[in-house]
This record gives C-alpha cells, sequence and structure tokens, in this order.
C-alpha cells in the first residue's frame, strides 16, 4: 500500500493548482480547452476521469507539461518551520533545551540545533562516530567547551570547532546561554 494518493486525486489536485496559479475560473478553462465546465468541475473535484483528449486539452488551456503533470509536486522555494513547530530532544543534558533545526534526512552527516541553557546547564556527550565534528557559535552568554583534555571559554559571537569522536561536554559558565550547535559526521 502507497501513502500517495491514486492517480485520480493527484490529477484532480494538479489541475485544479494549476488553474487557480494561472487565476482561471471553470468557465475560463472551459472555454480555453473546449471541456464543458462541468466536466471540468469534476475533473478537479475527483469524481471523473478524463480522456487522454480532455487532459491534452486541459492541460493546453493551462499550459502546463502533459508528461509532468502527475510527477511528485516540487518542495517550495522556501520550506518554513515555526519555531513552535521544531521538534526538541529531552532527556539530554541538564538545564539545557535543545531545539532540532535540520531536516531529518540529515541525521549522521550534517545537523543543527539551537541550544539554550540555564545558568547551570550542560550538555555532557559521549564520543560519536570517528571523525565527527561540532561547531558550537555562542549566541547569548559565554560557554565553556571541553573536547577530550582541551578546554575553551566562548563568548557571543565566538566559535569553537572540535572533535566529537571523544567525550566533550558544553557548560553555561553561571548564567543563561544561547548557541547554535553543527553536527558534522555521526
Amino acid at each position: 500500500m502507497t501513502d500517495q494518493p491514486d492517480i485520480t486525486t493527484r490529477l484532480a489536485v494538479a489541475l485544479r493548482e494549476a488553474r487557480r496559479t494561472r487565476g482561471l475560473s471553470l468557465d475560463a478553462v472551459a472555454k480555453l480547452s473546449g471541456v464543458s465546465r462541468s466536466m471540468v468541475s469534476q475533473i478537479e473535484r475527483g469524481e471523473s476521469s478524463p480522456t487522454v483528449a480532455t487532459l491534452w486539452n486541459l492541460t493546453r488551456a493551462l499550459q502546463v507539461d502533459f508528461a509532468g503533470l502527475l510527477d511528485a509536486p516540487s518542495p517550495p522555494a522556501i520550506e518554513v518551520v515555526r519555531a513552535a513547530a521544531a521538534p526538541t530532544i529531552a532527556g539530554r543534558g541538564e538545564g539545557v533545551t535543545i531545539r532540532i533545526l535540520s531536516p531529518p534526512e540529515t541525521v549522521g552527516s550534517h545537523e543543527v540545533y539551537d541550544l539554550a541553557f540555564t545558568a547551570l546547564g550542560r550538555l555532557v556527550s559521549d564520543a560519536h562516530g570517528p571523525g565527527c565534528r561540532e561547531h558550537l557559535t555562542v549566541i547569548d552568554g559565554s560557554l565553556r567547551v571541553t573536547s577530550g583534555d582541551a578546554v575553551e571559554t566562548l563568548h557571543p559571537g565566538d566559535t569553537a570547532r572540535y572533535p566529537a569522536d571523544r567525550q566533550h561536554r558544553i557548560e553555561a559558565t553561571g548564567a543563561p546561554a544561547r548557541a547554535l550547535l553543527i553536527v558534522q559526521g555521526s
């Protein structure tokens, strides 16, 4: 079983969207295509399957590609994930909120997180996979970063790049802090 709608539904959505994008009424499409208004309406509602000839006339009238009409829709030019909708990671660290900013398909190769620390918040991580690196940029407050035996304190605007294939930690230095974390590799 597939999650994709059946061909009649996909066709209905594609034709309706093409008509609306061009600002055409059902009557206008009927006049341009030679297909009756009621038939255009039935096709757009998924109540009728058009013949190839009818579909050809509609695609010509709507100036859409007949061959690509049922292709998967292209992703939006700008994909927006609203702040409240960004997923979070719970149970990692103490006094830290971790919002996931990267898309799910990049897990393990390129991950982006928004980190918000309370005054004494900390995030302690075991070693990630060989060659994994983290890039931490402080937005507000100050953070102490430890990677293996190396320790650095960062202030707003500072970026630390460090190996994450060893135990590492990020800690607020006594005041709330916020940072962006990019993880490359897993």
